[in-house]
């Protein structure tokens, strides 16, 4: 039998050939995030799972024992090719290489989480707090298709920390609490865990909390209504460990009870997500096996909040959302000789969804009867894969992998609110002639990429390769029928203000890649680094929008549609050290840059949520136990924008941030100055400040956050 630390090593070893060759792109922009403990005994099997030290988090190769955000999708914010837009302040939702939300994979510990809610304001990446975070990777264009299809964009895969265990005849008992403040809303977080555990069984309880006021802008400090938010997590995870097996299940629950999202009609009033997911590892005489299970159901509640008027039993809107996802992955890993490698592996997704609005009592466009928006909708995707790595010579290597992906959607029949009044004849109308179509489709997708290695010289790496990924509609682009101004308005992912309606005959969209990365590095790998990656690609019936007419507010009514659309650009980013001297530490200069340009080649318009050019150059010291960053952040206007879709054009800015953190037995202290000089600027993605809008009749873009004093203290047992 091989000891667990041999199953760690393989899996490592499998992971390294697999980011070798997929992330050739697109992959080598990936940032890992990487919770590690002291370096374990190998000796004793049982210690390649024993720690009695604060764990770290590993972002670009520079270790932190905390992030100062509650936010885990900002662990990605230096990785080439990522950006972000707001979707409230427990997560925002993720974009690569100009591709965004559903365009991306997000994995969360195994389970592909689909949006509960017509306007995402529970993305994946909320479900789970930073603390709890163990590996996150960023890939964007090129990637595996081991780890996801049904997407066009990239992947971003985030796993939960894998149980503890003692060595052998011991106890364990560890964990570590955190507390932290941010001044510019008044946010506040809390975060703890504890392990308890032999040599074979662990139980572990993890808890987190985060809160905020709205934030205050730049310049003179104005208040961004909608910006608040509370939220509370809680997991249990029991481990089992037995020579080379490992399995662990973990139980979960997240409350929210309020979040405001600023550039949204709505806002949420309360959200309520239970778990469940079971992993085992294991390793074999043929190679190593993976599985993984799931069930998630999600509770999801839409009013408005204060900021926008409220909300009583005969005011506001209510909207809710119930939904439930369960599935499984297989993998398995087959060595075939020293040289090659066969992964094959299957999974299934189920995403079943109702959406209805209550309604309000004594209005007349919202009732008599209840809006069903969604009725027993359901997406279910069932995937298979096989992913070949060749090691032909000792500096030059290929991937090659296939994947097929069978994606099943109905819906039952839908109403309007009513079905005679004259203010809702639109809805009423749509609903009809919604229930009298068809409404079953079944998309069949393949994907394919293929990817090469090649090191002619200790200091260059020269990657490249071809994808083809497809994705098929979500729920709402295909099912969302409402033609009323209201309804639609309802309707929107995007932060835009504008209405949106699906189409039942929406294509999946289907993406080419060609992306290639040549990296220039010191051969030791130490001094210096660049790496320049430029990428194309082009999308046939891409999902975008035609306008159907325009609102007073001289926003419009929009459906999807598919169009045909390209995109291209190019990611850099390098180090140089500065100096490592016993005297004065360890001294590095890094930066990176990003520009994405994409259109749409039916409107000739630019493609939506596109990042301007972008970069952040920054100065990082690290003395003893101290370590320091200095950071400017530098954006370009935003001059290319949808014009189909008002989005508005924002200047350029740049935001110098400072930081530190001093680490002294089991304490860690960290405080930041984020946006230094207090500039005031607007999201080039940030869409509209709808919250603004609501309160004041003032329809302009969302502004960014101000100077914020941010500090934490973390001790570790």
């Amino acid at each position: 039998m091989f000891s667990l630390a041999r199953i760690l090593r393989s899996n490592a070893v499998t992971c390294r050939r697999t980011a070798l060759a997929c992330a050739l792109s697109a992959s080598l922009s990936a940032t890992t995030a990487l919770a590690q403990s002291p370096t374990p005994d190998t000796t004793d099997q049982s210690q390649s799972f024993t720690t009695t030290q604060a764990e770290f988090l590993t972002v670009n190769g520079v270790r932190h024992q905390v992030t100062d955000s509650p936010d885990t999708a900002s662990l990605f914010k230096h990785s080439l090719g990522y950006s972000t837009y707001n979707a409230g302040g427990v997560s925002s939702l993720p974009v690569l290489n100009g591709m965004a939300d559903d365009r991306v994979a997000t994995i969360v510990d195994g389970m592909r989480i689909a949006s509960a809610c017509p306007n995402h304001m529970n993305p994946a990446m909320s479900y789970i707090d930073p603390d709890s975070v163990s590996h996150a990777v960023a890939l964007a264009g090129i990637t595996p298709v081991s780890i996801g299809g049904d997407s066009t964009g990239g992947t971003v895969q985030v796993d939960r920390k894998d149980p503890q265990f003692a060595k052998a005849g011991k106890i364990l008992v560890t964990g570590h609490v955190r507390g932290d403040y941010r001044s510019n809303g008044g946010g506040s977080g809390a975060s703890g865990t504890v392990t308890v555990a032999n040599d074979t069984l662990s139980l572990r309880y993890t808890a987190s909390y985060a809160h905020a006021s709205d934030y205050q802008t730049g310049g003179k400090g104005r208040r961004v209504l909608s910006t608040s938010y509370l939220s509370f997590n809680h997991a249990v995870t029991l481990g089992l460990h037995k020579a080379n097996h490992l399995l662990a299940l973990t139980f979960g629950q997240q409350d929210i009870p309020y979040e405001g999202f600023p550039n949204q009609y709505m806002d949420m009033t309360n959200n309520r997500s239970t778990f469940v997911n079971g992993k085992y590892k294991g390793d074999f005489g043929w190679g190593t096996l993976e599985a993984r299970g799931f069930w998630q159901r999600v509770s999801h509640v839409m009013d408005m909040m204060s900021d926008k008027g409220g909300h009583t039993a005969t005011t506001g809107m209510p909207m809710n959302t119930d939904a439930r996802t369960a599935g499984y992955t297989l993998k398995a890993t087959i060595p075939l000789g020293q040289k090659h490698t066969l992964t094959l592996g299957s999974g299934f997704d189920h995403n079943g969804l109702n959406d209805w609005w209550p309604p309000l009592k004594g209005s007349m466009m919202m009732g008599p009867g209840t809006f069903h928006n969604i009725n027993n909708g359901h997406r279910d995707r069932l995937g298979h894969f096989a992913e070949w790595d060749a090691h032909w010579l000792p500096h030059f290597s290929t991937q090659l992998g296939l994947r097929s992906d069978l994606v099943m959607m109905n819906t039952g029949t839908v109403a309007p609110y009513s079905w005679t009044g004259m203010m809702g004849m639109a809805d009423a109308m749509a609903a009809k002639r919604f229930n009298a179509a068809s409404r079953g489709r079944t998309d069949t997708n393949f994907d394919v990429t293929a990817t090469g290695k090649w090191e002619p010289l200790n200091s260059l790496t020269i990657e490249g390769g071809y994808a083809r990924k497809t994705r098929s509609p979500n729920l709402y682009e295909r099912y969302a029928w409402g033609m009323g101004s209201m309804s639609s308005r309802m309707i929107g992912w995007f932060g835009d203000g504008n209405g949106y309606v699906g189409n039942l005959n929406l294509k999946p969209e289907i993406a080419n890649t060609l992306s290639t990365t040549i990296d220039w590095h010191d051969p030791a790998g130490q001094r210096w680094d660049l790496k320049v990656q430029p990428f194309y690609t082009y999308t046939h019936n891409y999902i975008n929008v035609v306008r159907l007419g325009n609102f007073t507010n001289g926003l419009s009514q929009l459906q999807f549609v598919n169009h045909n659309a390209r995109s291209y650009g190019i990611n850099a980013s390098g180090f140089l050290r500065l100096w490592n001297t016993p005297h004065y530490g360890h001294g590095e200069l890094t930066g990176n840059i990003n520009w994405v340009r994409g259109q749409d080649l039916v409107t000739h318009s630019g493609l939506y949520h596109q990042m301007p050019a972008n970069g952040v150059v920054g100065l990082h010291e690290t003395y003893e136990n101290w370590t320091g960053r200095v950071e400017v952040t530098l954006v370009k206007s935003k001059t290319t924008v949808d014009w189909l879709r008002n989005e508005p054009r924002t200047p350029g800015y740049a935001l110098m941030g400072l930081g530190g953190s001093y680490r002294w037995k089991a304490f860690t202290l960290n405080a930041s100055i984020e946006n230094l000089l207090n500039q005031n600027y607007y999201l080039p993605l940030g869409g509209l400040s709808l919250g603004d809008y609501a309160a004041g009749g003032i329809l302009g873009p969302l502004q960014g956050m101000g100077r914020s004093f941010n500090l934490s203290l973390t001790a570790a047992f």
